[in-house]
């Protein structure tokens, strides 16, 4: 089972290297995040803690996609808008999360 501490911070490593890049926003998957630490998928995995991880850092501006009912599975997917604030001023924009809808294509 990997240590829930390891969430936290590849979460950050990873807005940390969007931010080098400039990019204006980044989009995370909680399954994409949860097999960069390891152990998923897996009989030790750690979902629901990688979910809650991942719905801690966001602040105004961020957005979770997608279906609102899939917020503690693998399909969890957060748009965080870049650069972030720091730390303090973090702590004082935390907020709700958004749910943002898609439109469902039929085929």
């Amino acid at each position: 089972m990997p240590s829930i501490d390891k969430f936290p911070q590849e979460l950050r490593d990873q807005l940390d290297r969007a931010t080098k890049r400039r990019a204006q926003n980044i989009v995370i998957n909680s399954g994409e995040l949860h097999r960069a630490v390891g152990d998923y998928p897996g009989l030790n995995q750690c979902l629901h803690s990688c979910c809650d991880v991942m719905k801690a850092e966001m602040i105004t501006g961020d957005a979770i996609i997608g279906d609102p009912e899939n917020s503690q599975a693998a399909a969890l997917t957060i748009r965080y808008q870049l650069p972030r604030p720091d730390k303090t001023e973090a702590a004082q924009e935390r907020k709700p999360a958004l749910q943002v809808e898609l439109p469902h294509h039929s085929t």
